[in-house]
Parts: C-alpha cells; sequence; structure tokens
C-alpha cells in the first residue's frame, strides 16, 4: 500500500499590498515583463486581487497584488526581505530599467559575500517597486 504525499509541494504565489494597483501592474508588467494573469475586484469587501507572473499559475509561481480600497498606513515591517528575478543580461536590464525612470538602489556587481564552492560569483542588483519593496536582480 502507497501513502499519501501530504506535504505541500509547490509555492503558488506571494501576496503584497499595494496602494496604487493601476501604477504597480505598470511597474510589474511594463518594467519588468510580467503577465497580468487575472484581476478580481471584491466590492463588498472592498479590495482588489491582481495575479501577475512569468507564465501560468499551474506552473509558475506568480506575485498577488492586495490593493485594499480603503487603505490603512502600510508599513513593510523589518522581516521582509525582497522578491528575487532572474535575469540573463543583468547589465542591459539595470540600463533599461533606469531609462524607465526607476532608481537602481545597488548597482550591478558581485555579490558581496558569494556562496563557497561555487565556480562563478553572482552578480545581483536591486531596484524597488512603485510601493518601495525590494527587488532583487540575479544573473543566470
Amino acid at each position: 500500500m502507497s501513502k499519501l504525499n501530504l506535504k505541500p509541494h509547490r509555492i503558488l504565489h506571494t501576496m503584497i499590498r499595494v496602494t496604487d494597483l493601476e501604477k504597480s501592474l505598470a511597474f510589474y508588467t511594463e518594467i519588468l515583463g510580467m503577465n497580468l494573469l487575472r484581476r478580481e475586484d471584491y466590492s463588498e469587501n472592498r479590495f482588489t486581487l491582481a495575479f501577475i507572473g512569468y507564465g501560468d499559475e499551474n506552473a509558475h509561481t506568480a506575485i498577488e497584488l492586495t490593493h485594499n480600497w480603503d487603505p490603512s498606513e502600510q508599513t513593510h515591517g523589518t522581516a521582509f526581505g525582497h522578491l528575487a528575478l532572474a535575469v540573463t543580461d543583468i547589465y542591459a536590464t539595470c540600463k533599461m530599467i533606469e531609462d524607465q525612470g526607476i532608481q537602481i538602489t545597488r548597482a550591478p556587481g558581485p555579490m558581496a559575500f558569494p556562496p563557497k564552492g561555487k565556480q562563478e560569483t553572482d552578480i545581483i542588483a536591486f531596484i524597488k517597486d512603485p510601493d518601495g519593496y525590494q527587488i532583487e536582480l540575479i544573473r543566470t
């Protein structure tokens, strides 16, 4: 008799709250090239969910942008770190992002403390989305 695997087996999405949904959608779709996968308004509860990502949710992880229609003050807290995205040409990507008026908060360069035993140093950069969330770009 085989055992059922009841453990979670895939990350579905990560949720972040945004203050201006249209501005955030433009950033993630037009600047970072993600697709709007689905969007739902919950008028009774006064919020909108927009799911974005690079592929179909059945096979890829998505980001859930949550926009509360009656926002209270939002803070990022101290526990959240960043989202990380793979890029093939980090220097060209950062140039394109900078040309769009997005600030590069850490210019592309080698990691300060590369993983031990790795032959090639990771090249990383950081930018911020319209709400100030950190996004790490990693050359792959």
